[in-house]
């Protein structure tokens, strides 16, 4: 399947491309500032004319911990003061955004930008894939430290409890 022209990249995947380039061309930056992020597509001119629909998908459409008004992508993450980076596996979703696109596909996107998807699944959204995370860091931590314990839970709270009345 060929790949996308710019006339057919979808808007959200704009966004999540702005964002991309921002985190690569500044790896020091943690987040960036929702104009920072709408500049970077405006200076990027991935379509002809910036679009009006920018400035909204990344104000609210594609932040996955706001609730959608309407759209529900889950490509970007609101950080502390507000600001934006990109989403990774972990990050808190609203329940209504749950299972929707976090990066854009392949063939929908121009060729050049390919190389942003190999990248952020390799280093940016890289996560342990330890057995029972589901994505979430909390219960990654099931299990730690089991090794160092010489009785069960229940024996040690049993134990704890001898004499009470």
């Amino acid at each position: 399947m060929p790949s996308a022209s710019t006339h057919d990249v979808k808007v959200a995947d704009e966004v999540w491309i702005a964002a991309a380039l921002l985190h690569r061309k500044r790896p020091a930056m943690v987040d960036f500032t929702i104009e920072e992020i709408v500049e970077s597509a405006r200076k990027e001119g991935i379509t002809a004319n910036l679009r009006p629909g920018i400035y909204v998908h990344v104000l609210q459409h594609c932040v996955a911990n706001r609730p959608p008004n309407p759209g529900r992508y889950c490509m970007l993450f609101e950080t502390e003061k507000g600001r934006r980076r990109l989403w990774k596996p972990g990050d808190s979703v609203d329940p209504k955004r749950i299972g929707a696109k976090t990066v854009p596909l392949r063939s929908e996107i121009p060729a050049q930008y390919h190389g942003l998807l190999d990248w952020y699944e390799s280093k940016y959204a890289k996560v342990s894939k330890q057995k029972g995370t589901v994505g979430d860091p909390i219960l990654g931590l099931r299990g730690l430290g089991k090794k160092i314990w010489d009785e069960s839970p229940d024996e040690y709270v049993r134990r704890l409890r001898e004499g009470w009345k």
